[in-house]
């Protein structure tokens, strides 16, 4: 999850609040599948007891364990029979994980998108509260950019082009009028990856729904990742949907170069390399070396002139996430006559 900066909390509501029945609770909510409701005891049993060789991952919201459920019942399977399913397990004691962990059912609970996480259910038992996500052999994008270790192979320039226009169509929707979801944390450890490198944006504790009339949401925790925030939204607690733009240019950048957002120093990549992107000559001394001959100059000059206005200070200056999408493809054309 993402890091809180403001000294402001969340409001996170009493318990009774809290027990009121959730939005979809009692059946189908129209248009979107039905979430199904687990005991603490089933995802128990479905990684056997939450066993460190299941454990997969683990951050701000807690543990995530790998677990496997019966295809047509859904109930708790043998490991390695049935289907992998990710279940995510909120820290004990954790006021803002909880609050992450209502945003995602919430949210998730009436979106499906291919290039959307799908959430398979929840489990609300006592005081235990866990996510019950599709299974993601892959694992998260970092892992195959800059946390690689010796067994993973660098991704290929269309690879990484094919994930990056995944993850745009997924802001695309959420941004979308019906939906109206600013991300808020859009970041490389956000963006899990399938067998076949299909990208689908994850982990929405985050996100907001703003009134479609309201063009800006003004919030006095400002949220999100270091390297990837909005610098607008950082100083004044203005968010919109070009707040996901600026963290998407960011990702971009990574995708590209296979660096980190923060350095150990505390550089930002962002400052670094906007002089590269900006200069014919220097752009592909910053491309990863691992893709050496894979792409054309004409592909590398309009990925840095995209990566350039998703990344610009002045929000209006941005473009919306349907442009950005629209620029991606543009290259993928471009990428299609080179090979």
């Amino acid at each position: 999850m993402g890091l809180c900066f403001s000294g402001s909390s969340y409001d996170h509501g009493s318990k009774a609040e809290l027990s009121r029945p959730l939005p979809f609770s009692g059946g189908q909510i129209p248009k979107w599948p039905e979430l199904n409701v687990f005991s603490f005891e089933e995802l128990k049993s479905a990684t056997s007891n939450f066993r460190s060789d299941s454990l997969v991952g683990e951050g701000g919201f807690g543990r995530i364990y790998k677990g496997w459920l019966d295809e047509n019942t859904l109930t708790p399977a043998k490991p390695g029979s049935g289907v992998a399913v990710a279940i995510k397990m909120l820290n004990p004691g954790s006021l803002q994980g909880f609050h992450e962990w209502q945003s995602e059912v919430n949210i998730l609970g009436r979106l499906s998108h291919p290039n959307l996480v799908r959430l398979l259910g929840y489990c609300w038992d006592e005081n235990q509260f866990l996510l019950v996500y599709e299974f993601m052999p892959k694992g998260s994008l970092d892992r195959h950019l800059y946390k690689r270790d010796h067994r993973t192979e660098p991704l290929s320039w269309n690879t990484r082009l094919k994930i990056a226009i995944g993850a745009a169509r997924g802001l695309v929707f959420l941004h979308a009028n019906e939906n109206n979801v600013i991300f808020r944390d859009f970041k490389t450890s956000n963006i899990l990856l399938d067998g076949n490198y299909n990208a689908k944006i994850s982990d929405f504790g985050l996100a907001k729904v703003w009134p479609p009339e309201k063009q800006l949401h003004v919030t006095t925790t400002v949220v999100g990742t270091p390297g990837y925030l909005d610098p607008e939204y950082f100083l004044t607690g203005l968010v919109d949907g070009k707040s996901d733009v600026y963290g998407f240019g960011v990702v971009l950048l990574q995708i590209f170069t296979g660096m980190t957002a923060i350095w150990p120093t505390g550089e930002s990549l962002v400052l670094w390399a906007k002089p590269y992107l900006s200069s014919t000559e220097k752009l592909k001394s910053i491309i990863d070396g691992g893709m050496e001959g894979q792409y054309s100059e004409n592909e590398a000059l309009e990925a840095a002139q995209l990566i350039l206005k998703c990344i610009d200070d002045d929000p209006k200056q941005r473009p919306s996430m349907r442009q950005v999408l629209e620029g991606l493809e543009v290259i993928e054309t471009i990428h299609e006559n080179f090979i």
